[in-house]
């Protein structure tokens, strides 16, 4: 396998965002980890900001619902 190089944080946004589900308004998930080694979350939540969206945090994964919807926790 060849080594392409680090990954940029705009590389990352545009790969997550340009995924099928994202496109169509979906939920995608991506690891805690990911997000503050790729981009950094302070970023990551300025972005989401900047879409219109929402995300929730849980055990370790965010869930970014990739719309404008409201959301609601169901207990």
């Amino acid at each position: 396998m060849r080594d392409h190089g680090p990954i940029t944080p705009e590389q990352w946004l545009g790969k997550l965002f340009s995924s099928r589900a994202a496109r169509e308004g979906r939920v995608i998930r991506r690891q805690l980890r990911d997000i503050d080694h790729y981009i950094g979350r302070d970023r990551f939540e300025a972005e989401l900001a900047r879409r219109g969206y929402h995300a929730v945090e849980n055990a370790g994964q965010m869930v970014i619902f990739c719309n404008q919807e409201p959301i609601r926790v169901i207990l």
